[in-house]
């Protein structure tokens, strides 16, 4: 695939870093802080049309966060930055996830929907029923459990070191994204139920269902999120989705849109009031990474 913004020789060294990274026994999910200027200036030094918006929309970053954090850039980035950033500055458990029956989520679906046997989780193929369902509601326990012990954590310090030390178990990391992904599906089902029965929906969602790849919460499940980490990652009406399966919202700086109404981006675009926000940034809607430490006038 073309990319429209590195040359042949940047991609091509990234193409090493990540043959490197991938290679090494210990992956960092979430890269150390870096100063928001200094990674810009490392990773835009030209002088196109392309690299100059870039800087802009960095430099507006920049405004109001002092560092960036960079996300490993598999198919599963949009929910790892949005997960870590919402567990790092979790203060509660969410309503939603205290719920008694939020761990038989997968029996009660799979109870209605006979299509939902062929969820693919982790790339493992062919599970009887049974373990399919066990397997979600392990990892649904698996989400309760790391919010609510993250959340408990007082101190700023030791709340981030918590996150980064989640981040770097690839089991448990990954058994969190299966949660949110099954989350997911889970809203999609009750705003298609909810539209086929009157009920108002978000504009999103008749979006969601006007794909010709997503026309039911099947066909969704089908043709997207079961290829969301192994061969895709999410579009942009799937980033309502997540949004509305956190009840969080999710504010995007999406640089290539400088100067544009859609240089920051929220997800979804008339948030409830109570929600909480986390903030994230892309060069191209594809890859995200995570704004750290907010700065000082601007949190007054």
């Amino acid at each position: 695939e073309e990319d429209m913004y590195r040359d042949a020789e940047e991609i091509e060294r990234e193409k090493i870093l990540l043959y490197e990274t991938s290679s090494s026994e210990y992956k960092l999910s979430v890269a150390p802080e870096m100063d928001v200027m200094e990674y810009c200036r490392k990773e835009w030094r030209g002088n196109t049309p392309a690299a100059k918006r870039m800087r802009k929309g960095y430099e507006a970053v920049a405004q109001k966060f002092a560092s960036i954090r960079r996300v490993r850039g598999d198919n599963y980035c949009a929910l790892r930055a949005t997960l870590f950033q919402a567990l790092s500055q979790a203060t509660q458990l969410p309503s939603w996830l205290q719920s008694e029956d939020f761990t038989m989520l997968p029996e009660k679906l799979l109870s209605k929907y006979d299509w939902i046997k062929q969820w693919q989780l982790k790339q493992k193929l062919g599970r009887r029923t049974g373990e399919i369902s066990d397997e979600i509601k392990e990892y649904l326990i698996l989400l309760r459990k790391k919010w609510k012990n993250i959340s408990e954590i007082k101190g700023p310090i030791e709340k981030q070191e918590a996150c980064d030390k989640l981040f770097k178990n690839e089991e448990e990391e990954y058994s969190l994204y299966e949660a949110l992904k099954f989350l997911m599906l889970n809203t999609a089902i009750e705003l298609y139920n909810d539209d086929k029965n009157g009920k108002r929906v978000p504009v999103f969602s008749w979006l969601l269902f006007a794909r010709d790849t997503s026309s039911n919460p099947c066909q969704l499940m089908h043709n997207h999120l079961n290829h969301i980490g192994h061969s895709g990652g999410l579009e942009q009406v799937e980033m309502f989705l997540l949004a509305y399966a956190l009840q969080y919202t999710i504010q995007v700086y999406r640089l290539y849109k400088y100067s544009t109404d859609e240089f920051i981006t929220l997800y979804p675009n008339d948030p409830e009031e109570d929600w909480p926000m986390v903030t994230l940034i892309t060069e191209d809607d594809r890859h995200y990474n995570i704004p750290v430490r907010m700065c000082q006038d601007t949190m007054l």
